[in-house]
């Protein structure tokens, strides 16, 4: 990365807003800049799933104009677990359809603060558990289907993966984790160099990071659930097949691949990617800028060999 984009990247990431005081303003900011004006132009399919009384709306996007058999990909969004939602998404998962030739299921799940920690984890694990068990709903079967978030969203995957394991109703045999969050702590007292190093001025602070887990704990001891934090498990085995990418210059970059390490240490077939010259968020550019084509390369090669040998 050459000094007058570190430069330039530095003088953004001191203008950081606070996000526990703003965000509802910071949502509003982002909704708009990522509107899909091109929306209307392509289709996709809505649906919904219920968990109680909550109704949780997901959207579908296909490579072509049909529902054929595509395997899927169930997708959670990154945001912070406070921002993002499935339209601000609509380009990010239009792209996913369309390079990876899968069905993309994308979930809008409740945001914090209003719904606080473990309500998002229990949308996504709801949606999860309707698809891998309503084999009818896209006419697929459970093999096919792929866990797949970013950020917060590749959080909630992990967890998803955890959670399944616990409770025994079903399992998911693949996950895509780009640069999840996976560990509790991004302080100067966090063990990982990356929150030091990346963690000032690369658009992605260290602190917004930290904001936005005490946005979305609903307590303090939520610090240490495993599926809150989930490289604080104390048992990793029998996890999906798992793919992490991780970005060169973001906070994020050493909890997720600790995390990998802790997957195989425990047993687990894991595959790690670094993206060089990557910041935190770069799976939401454009796909003609080459770190979404190398993602993508690491994406496919993984689905590829999964799918082929099932």
């Amino acid at each position: 990365m050459n000094k007058y984009m570190r430069a330039a990247l530095k003088t953004l990431s001191y203008a950081d807003i606070d996000i526990k005081n703003n965000y509802k303003i910071v949502r509003q900011l982002e909704n708009a800049a990522h509107m899909d004006v091109t929306k209307p132009f392509y289709k996709t399919w809505d649906h919904t799933v219920t968990r109680g009384d909550h109704v949780i709306p997901v959207r579908i996007f296909s490579p072509d104009e049909t529902l054929r058999d595509f395997p899927i990909l169930l997708f959670f969004h990154g945001g912070g677990w406070v921002i993002g939602n499935i339209d601000s998404y609509n380009k990010v998962c239009r792209t996913m359809a369309k390079l990876t030739k899968h069905i993309v299921v994308s979930v809008d799940y409740r945001l914090a603060p209003e719904h606080r920690y473990p309500n998002g984890l229990l949308d996504c694990y709801e949606v999860a558990k309707e698809l891998f068990l309503n084999s009818g709903l896209l006419h697929i079967r459970p093999e096919q289907i792929t866990l797949i978030g970013d950020s917060a969203g590749a959080n909630l995957a992990a967890a998803v993966s955890l959670m399944a394991r616990d409770k025994g109703e079903f399992f998911p045999e693949r996950q895509i984790l780009i640069y999840p969050a996976t560990y509790n702590d991004h302080t100067e007292h966090s063990p990982f160099p990356s929150v030091r190093e990346n963690g000032t001025d690369y658009l992605l602070t260290s602190k917004r990071v930290q904001d936005y887990m005490e946005l979305y704990m609903n307590s303090p001891k939520d610090l240490t659930d495993p599926y809150f934090a989930p490289l604080l498990s104390e048992n990793l085995k029998d996890q999906p097949k798992t793919l992490i990418i991780t970005a060169q210059y973001d906070p994020l970059r050493d909890e997720g691949e600790a995390y990998a390490h802790r997957l195989m240490k425990d047993g687990n077939q894991v595959e790690l990617h670094r993206i060089r010259d990557a910041l935190h968020g770069f799976f939401s550019l454009p796909p003609r800028f080459v770190q979404v084509k190398r993602c993508y390369q690491y994406i496919n090669q993984f689905l590829s060999e999964v799918e082929t040998c099932e």
